[in-house]
């Protein structure tokens, strides 16, 4: 056990500890024991493990980062993590009073977590878990070694203390959305007649990676086809790209779509990109603090409905953060299995919308914008706003 001196006092916690505790508090949990690395992430103010960013698995288990946070008691916060994190201790110390650097595999981590709460006196406590990120073995270990704890799911709890962002945050997700922007437009101008799939994927991620961005994924249609795998297929004179990218700037995602075209749009394709535009200026219309979320979503979707493309197109917007899809949640799987927990509540000031129009179209194939917002006071904010029009595809020198 490491103890982290001078990082015990309030000032030092990189989160909201009134909010939180007052999240806590009406979920009824008293400890917090966060296992996913969003949240840990979150709750050590931005650190995660780099050691691990790609894979978790190690020998014969994987690893498990575990914040534990006492409501009310931040003296009594811990952190476990891997043995080679104490080196990322000595650089930065982390903020918990509390480091158990000691950890290979999941029991370890587990183990030390029930150590820690037995001696904080929290045996019999009410304890947040996240189900869906606490492996099975670990699990079991808690439950029968602290048969008196009472487990809570503390999912909805952990996605509402995310769901509005700090300033810090917002840059970071600004940040995201800028660099993935300029890479899909520099990887458009790149392109040219013949270049396959497979080379503008690999092209877009080396732009982002270029730029400072952690490259995800990129979802890639060209010509009349609907299929955003990678392949051979190659880019011919007259035809439309879409190209979706996800990544990550310190975690946070940049998550954005951009249209291209090899050569000059037509009428046609102008006049469609601007029905899908049409749409999502009609959600922007919507976004600020106080709207209720489902009053956005269904302002759109009127829009949409009296739109010529309805009939091959579709609109959704969803939260997003240090995931993809993170609250606000605004719609009931569409096209994410979740429940629109937010439908039914105001927007609130800070918290980051994607919203997407999706068209399908018969013949001059997948026409797309995706764009992220930011809610204000008075309206929105957006990032990465650029190239939302047909970029021309083969113009860099």
């Amino acid at each position: 056990m490491n103890i982290a001196p001078g990082k015990t006092d309030v000032s030092s916690i990189p989160f909201d500890q009134a909010r939180v505790d007052r999240l806590m508090d009406e979920a009824g949990i008293d400890v917090l024991f966060a296992t996913s690395k969003h949240n840990t992430q979150y709750l050590l103010g931005g650190y995660k493990f780099i050691f691990f960013a790609a894979m978790d698995a190690i020998g014969h288990s994987r690893y498990l980062p575990i914040v534990l946070y006492e409501k009310g008691g931040p003296e009594h916060a811990a952190y476990i993590g891997n043995k080679m994190e104490g080196g990322e201790h000595q650089n930065h110390p982390f903020w918990t009073p509390t480091l158990h650097a000691a950890c290979w595999g999941t029991l370890d981590a587990a183990n030390l977590a029930v150590e820690h709460l037995q001696k904080i006196g929290k045996v019999a406590a009410r304890i947040g878990i996240e189900p869906a990120f606490l492996p099975s073995d670990a699990y079991a270990l808690i439950r029968k070694a602290l048969p008196d704890a009472k487990l809570i799911d503390a999912t909805g709890m952990l996605e509402n203390m995310r769901a509005i962002k700090t300033e810090a945050e917002l840059e970071k997700l600004r940040t995201a959305s800028e660099l993935i922007t300029d890479s899909m437009l520099a990887t458009i101008r790149w392109a040219r007649e013949g270049t396959t799939k497979t080379d503008i994927i690999e092209r877009l991620r080396r732009e982002e990676t270029n730029r400072g961005a952690h490259f995800e994924y990129c979802l890639l249609t060209l010509g009349s086809s609907h299929n955003r795998a990678a392949s051979s297929q190659e880019w011919n004179q007259g035809e439309v790209l879409s190209i979706d990218s996800g990544g990550n700037y310190h975690g946070y995602i940049g998550d954005l779509c951009r249209m291209g075209v090899l050569g000059e749009p037509d009428a046609e394709l102008e006049d469609l990109l601007a029905e899908v535009e049409a749409v999502q200026q009609s959600a922007f219309s919507k976004v600020k603090a106080g709207t209720v979320g489902g009053d956005m979503i269904a302002h759109a979707e009127s829009v949409l409905k009296a739109s010529k493309i309805a009939a091959y197109t579709d609109f959704f917007a969803h939260g997003m953060g240090l995931i993809t899809h993170e609250a606000p949640f605004l719609m009931t799987n569409h096209p994410v299995t979740y429940e629109g927990t937010y439908a039914a509540k105001p927007l609130e000031k800070n918290m980051v919308l994607s919203v997407e129009t999706t068209m399908l179209h018969p013949t001059r194939g997948f026409i797309k914008l995706e764009d992220t917002v930011a809610v204000t006071g008075d309206g929105y904010v957006m990032f990465g706003d650029r190239g939302r029009g047909w970029n021309r595809g083969g113009t860099a020198a």
